[in-house]
């Protein structure tokens, strides 16, 4: 699969299907593969873009400044890529992304899904967010990415599909960066705060998130689908 020289970082990105755009956008972890069950389904009546984004997976392994320069990232893509407007989806991290494209570049969005998002931070999420940048840096990507299964998932449905869990698992410590890098990434989304503009968005806004979320609870998206007009 390609891979472009964009915004002075090589960005590994993969295209699939035909028809009107679709980018996926990947949340903390940041590698594509975390739509791997989605882009056969979405690619039967659309181009699906999914990427890795900077710091994670086949792309360059840096530091991440802020969300603007994942914004700023993503933005490239679909300029290389000779794409005016998309359809975006972004989780988590993704969904940041989202936010900021919505507000500084309008005019390249075609409509907006936020997946269990934030557009701020507050004293749970730094909490949860610091717990888990310790547990890389002391404890390694193996911890790391089964501390993320037992808060991600219902314990039912962990002691239902621990094989699948196991699997899962070891993609995700293959995909993890450094931890100098994640905690690059974890310092850049704690640090986002678009929440008083969101107002200004005007790409048609759905707003997702599980009930029982514990990792990004629900009531981030719920003031988030507030404070965007018409969002659903």
């Amino acid at each position: 699969m390609p891979s472009l020289d964009t915004n002075g970082i090589e960005t590994y990105y993969e295209v699939h299907g035909a028809g009107p755009p679709v980018l996926l956008v990947a949340g903390l972890g940041g590698a594509g593969t975390y739509w791997r069950e989605q882009v056969a389904p979405f690619a039967r009546a659309h181009t699906v873009i999914v990427y890795d984004q900077r710091g994670t997976g086949r792309s360059s392994h840096v530091p991440v400044a802020s969300i603007a320069e994942l914004a700023g990232d993503a933005l490239a893509l679909l300029e290389a890529l000779k794409i005016e407007r998309t359809h975006f989806v972004g989780h988590s991290t993704g969904g940041a992304i989202g936010q900021v494209l919505a507000l500084d570049r309008p005019e390249r969005l075609q409509s907006l899904v936020l997946y269990a998002s934030v557009h701020r931070s507050d004293p749970f999420r730094r909490r949860m967010w610091s717990l888990r940048k310790a547990v890389l840096a002391e404890m390694g990507a193996k911890a790391y990415a089964q501390l993320t299964s037992l808060v991600l998932y219902p314990p039912a449905w962990i002691a239902a599909n621990d094989t699948r869990l196991a699997s899962e698992e070891a993609i995700a410590e293959r995909m993890l960066s450094d931890p100098s890098i994640m905690a690059s990434r974890i310092d850049a989304i704690l640090a986002h705060d678009r929440a008083d503009e969101l107002a200004r968005i005007r790409a048609p806004t759905l707003v997702l998130c599980a009930r029982d979320d514990a990792m990004t609870p629900a009531y981030f998206s719920e003031d988030i689908a507030a404070r965007i007009p018409k969002a659903e």
